[in-house]
């Protein structure tokens, strides 16, 4: 037998199983692009016309596709870093906790899984808020069209964000991401929807004002610091809309090999970079060219503060099921690593118990039996009820989402994978590429903190007015 083939028959297991004994594993470069699609094209698309307005025609193009060169760096540098030390035939990591555990050691682990499960949480406090604001635009757009655009409409979100944390407390008895095909694939076809929707409502507006709003510096403000805040704030919400780090490793672990996962993944994210960075730049620019000045802060559903799409209705009213639907599944996607990591702490430290390791089956009227485990129910639960929670208590859409991005986008998104790079790649100190890597994390690092800054101060300004 040569070479060749035995390194396969390594890297591949036998029969039904793969190299490390689990199930053989079906991933494929659609199913990916799709994962990444999914968990990249969330609700953070929405509000990249309000982030083009805030940094104005010049600084709003520039820092999209900045984002998105720097998400694609990152993606190549930690799709590497899925097996140890060998790229292609080392031993899997199965998680970014397990890859920084494996190169960095524990310490570093425990400040990356802190940072990872915050954003993974808080993604899930953007998606409850997010889908509760577009049942509100359903309800407003039906009620505009009858009663015309001057009729009063109040809305309470609470009880939507409710509904929806109902809703997710179903979908969370999915057993984990490798049965989850089917929902990223049904949340990117609606992610495609509304935003070619969104897109072609601001194309249309802005043939019908018959000019391009808005200007190269944006939207001016009172003071200098009160546009130093907005810029901030807009660039920590750009770098929300685009990394997808902490979901990268466990994407691949769904993939089949040959041909080698990072192949596979590197593929992968170029693809749904270029097409989300296409749809970034379509929905931020025209969003920003059909209002100008009063462009709103999320784009399908600002008419719930008087500047947004009203007519068709029946389309806004699609977009925004769209956006619902698409979230019900992206909530899942980000949810399950947490998930997944309860259930193997729980079993390792309470080996012997019932609750937390027996399954017990369960037939229901009109649906399907399927496996009930207590402990996944009961912390999967109450998972779900404390974002609905923080979501009632912080309902400022924006500055969650700066907040979130800032978190993620330079220690998750840059810092881990280029230290996990250096040490599998043995880059030598002050070496070339250990500069040049070093003087990218750092600006990246900048970026956070402005990010940071100015959605901690949009966050207290919501508050206090």
């Amino acid at each position: 037998m040569d070479g060749k083939s035995s390194l396969q028959i390594t890297r591949s297991g036998t029969g039904d199983y793969d190299d490390d004994g689990h199930a053989k594993r079906t991933g494929n470069l659609k199913s990916a692009v799709a994962h990444i699609i999914t968990a990249v094209i969330g609700s953070g698309v929405l509000s990249l016309a309000w982030s083009t307005s805030q940094l104005g025609w010049i600084g709003g193009p520039i820092a999209l596709l900045c984002c998105a060169i720097v998400t694609y760096i990152s993606s190549f540098l930690l799709s590497d870093c899925y097996r140890t030390p060998d790229p292609v035939t080392g031993k899997r990591n199965y998680s970014y906790m397990d890859a920084v555990r494996t190169y960095l050691g524990i310490k570093r682990t425990w400040i990356a899984g802190f940072l990872q499960f915050l954003t993974l949480y808080g993604t899930g406090i953007a998606y409850v808020l997010t889908t509760a604001t577009c049942l509100g635009a359903i309800l407003a757009s039906n009620c505009y069209h009858k009663k015309g655009h001057q009729a009063p409409f109040h809305f309470q979100g609470n009880l939507y964000m409710v509904m929806f944390g109902v809703v997710q407390i179903v979908m969370s008895f999915i057993p984990d991401l490798h049965n989850m095909e089917w929902v990223s694939i049904v949340a990117a076809l609606m992610s495609f929807t509304y935003s070619f929707i969104g897109l072609g409502l601001g194309i249309a507006t802005v043939i019908q004002n018959g000019r391009i709003m808005g200007s190269l510096s944006g939207i001016p403000t009172d003071t200098v610091a009160d546009k130093f805040w907005a810029v901030f704030q807009a660039l920590g919400d750009i770098a929300f809309a685009y990394p997808y780090s902490i979901l990268l490793l466990e994407i691949q672990d769904t993939l089949e090999s040959p041909p080698p996962e990072n192949q596979t993944m590197k593929k992968a994210s170029m693809i749904a970079i270029f097409i989300t960075t296409f749809f970034y730049l379509c929905c931020g620019c025209f969003g920003y060219a059909a209002f100008g000045n009063q462009t709103p802060g999320n784009l399908l559903t600002g008419l719930l503060k008087g500047s947004g799409f009203y007519e068709p209705f029946w389309l806004v009213d699609l977009a925004n099921v769209c956006i619902i639907i698409h979230l019900v599944g992206g909530y899942q996607v980000y949810s399950q690593p947490i998930f997944s990591t309860a259930d193997r702490w729980a079993s390792r430290r309470f080996p012997n118990s019932g609750f937390v390791n027996n399954f017990y089956k369960v037939k229901l009227p009109l649906v399907p039996g399927f496996q009930l485990n207590l402990f996944r129910f009961c912390f999967r639960t109450t998972y779900v009820i404390t974002t609905v929670g923080v979501a009632i208590l912080f309902p400022y859409f924006n500055a969650i989402l700066g907040v979130l991005g800032a978190i993620n986008f330079w220690p998750l998104a840059i810092y881990f994978p280029v230290e996990m790079y250096f040490v599998q790649h043995k880059v030598a100190a002050w070496s070339r590429k250990w500069i040049v890597l070093r003087t990218f994390s750092f600006a990246c690092f900048l970026v956070s903190v402005m990010g940071l800054v100015g959605s901690v101060v949009g966050i207290v300004k919501e508050k206090l007015s």
